[in-house]
């Protein structure tokens, strides 16, 4: 049946934030409402579905992600909950010797009691003499065994330390070996991910295709799974450097013959690294590594070449940028790009920058000037701000000046939210709880704001031509996703007022309650009407 009945439960829409029920016709919203008015509408056309008490929203738009890392990652070694490093050979140990080569992700040696890492032999004896690769949680470093820097010759490179841990030039070496896959293999952990993101709640992600050997192969693979309807939407962007838009025009016409049609050039182009890894560029030295300020990947002309071109092609362009001296290049570079196509253009263009952790007022009032689109990782503060956490370890003072996400809002910066998986998990009512409770109590956003930064913007971010996408109201695109609640409630940031409030005179949608046991569990996810995910058990 196309029509799909929806009552008994609670609808999240600014069209009747009391609605109970909705209607949706193929792949349109068609109506939404109370129970009295589904009862009129009900005939046997329509297949009813009982929500007992169940929640729709809009379905969630993850504006950064790395879909093939992701699949790899969650099939290889989970090293989060690693706490020193005995565990984590113990944990290389235990990985059978079927497996030819060790691969795991997620270790974080701020949070060991010992923050010696283990020795490139130590990996190699754990192992067996396996090849073994470990990603840091930030994914800019990692730790490798004697027998895979043996084979790659690591040690002829300037950024081998030979302590096991590899960053900059020779962590690339490594990372773009380890994902040589074949098709079918690129395939499984694509579909992996898309499936594992469906049943999160997300009706659609923003692959931010890293330069690296097969990243084109990639991004066809992803358009097809995108264009199946069988998996969420994605939105591709390629981290492809460009210093003319005739460069631009060329390099898009040869994608196009490859089925690949990038919304812009931009997402994971590296101004700067991370400050886990201390890559980051900072305009101070890092607080526990005197006389080191990171790492700089593009020069201020690179990047306002760059942002010229995209903007007189008319598509997106940008950067991952964390540190504050990251970012003043940034700046420096749209400034320079506006005097050489205007800044008509560069607005126009609908620029992203990726992260932005480390950003002053200044930059951030810049960012507003010239109309660019932040993708922020909340994530990121719940797992390392606070007194004790990296960002303080690091940065020192500096780290109270971390993920700006109010001062983002304030001064009218459009920001999308994003979970940069494989770092930070899928799970994206994880995400707005981290802005409702940022370390930095002026920073914190209401759940409301989060949520669009999380669903609505998300599609703004790309681009997305129809307006109704992101909300639930008649007319709209039908891309939901149903949850699981203990309780519905609205929550706001700010602790002058009254931070919890069920009155229905408010008329606000009512979003879940984020500080009860469980965070909201996925019933089902629908994307233009074509069902991605669903709990038969459940409903």
């Amino acid at each position: 049946m196309s029509l799909t009945l929806y009552r008994n439960g609670s609808v999240y829409s600014a069209a009747d934030p009391l609605a109970t029920a909705m209607l949706v016709d193929g792949d349109t919203v068609a109506w939404v409402g109370g129970e009295h008015a589904a009862s009129s509408l009900q005939d046997g056309r329509m297949r009813v579905v009982d929500l007992q008490g169940a929640l729709i929203t809009p379905g969630f738009v993850d504006s950064h992600v790395h879909l093939t890392e992701t699949g790899l990652a969650l099939e290889s070694l989970d090293l989060s909950q690693v706490r020193s490093a005995q565990e984590l050979l113990a944990a290389v140990a235990s990985v059978p010797e079927s497996v030819a080569q060790v691969i795991g992700f997620g270790w974080d040696e701020t949070l060991w009691t010992d923050p010696v890492l283990p020795s490139p032999a130590q990996l190699g004896r754990a192992s067996g003499g396996r090849e073994v690769y470990l990603a840091r949680v930030d994914v800019h470093s990692a730790l490798v065994s004697d027998a895979l820097a043996s084979r790659l010759g690591l040690a002829e490179l300037d950024d081998w330390l030979g302590d096991g841990q590899v960053v900059r030039a020779a962590h690339v070496a490594v990372r773009d070996a380890v994902r040589q896959f074949s098709q079918p293999r690129r395939r499984e952990l694509q579909q992996l991910a898309l499936r594992s993101a469906a049943r999160a709640g997300y009706v659609a992600l923003a692959e931010m295709a890293i330069p690296a050997p097969g990243t084109v192969e990639d991004l066809s693979l992803l358009m097809e799974h995108s264009a199946s309807a069988e998996y969420p939407q994605v939105l591709p962007y390629l981290a492809q450097l460009i210093s003319s838009a005739e460069q631009g025009r060329d390099l898009l016409r040869d994608l196009a013959e490859q089925g690949v049609v990038p919304l812009g050039f931009a997402g994971d182009l590296n101004i700067d690294g991370s400050i886990g890894s201390r890559t980051a560029l900072l305009r101070e030295d890092y607080q526990d590594l005197s006389g080191h300020r990171g790492s700089q990947y593009l020069s201020e002309v690179q990047i306002a070449e760059h942002l010229a071109a995209c903007s007189e092609l008319g598509i997106q362009g940008g950067f991952h940028v964390i540190g504050d001296r990251g970012m003043d290049l940034a700046v420096q570079g749209l400034r320079s790009a506006e005097k050489q196509v205007g800044k008509a253009a560069i607005r126009a263009a609908a620029h992203r920058f990726e992260h932005a952790e480390l950003a002053d007022a200044e930059a951030i009032n810049s960012l507003a000037d010239y109309a660019v689109t932040v993708s922020m990782q909340a994530s990121f503060d719940a797992l390392w701000g606070g007194a004790d956490g990296l960002y303080q370890q690091r940065l020192g003072a500096r780290a109270n000046g971390m993920n700006q996400l109010a001062a983002m809002y304030g001064a009218g910066v459009p920001v999308a939210l994003g979970s940069d998986s494989p770092v930070t998990p899928l799970n994206p009512w994880a995400s707005v709880k981290a802005c409702l409770e940022h370390h930095q109590p002026e920073q914190r956003i209401s759940a409301r704001a989060a949520f669009i930064a999380h669903s609505r913007a998300g599609w703004r971010a790309a681009r997305e031509p129809n307006p109704l996408i992101g909300q639930l109201a008649p007319g709209a695109p039908a891309s939901y996703a149903i949850w699981q609640v203990d309780e519905l409630m609205v929550q706001v940031a700010d602790e002058r007022v009254q931070s919890w409030s069920t009155d229905p005179r408010s008329r606000t949608p009512l979003l879940p309650a984020l500080d009860t046991e469980n965070l909201p569990r996925c019933l089902a996810t629908v994307h233009r009407g074509a069902q991605l995910f669903w709990d038969d058990s459940a409903l």
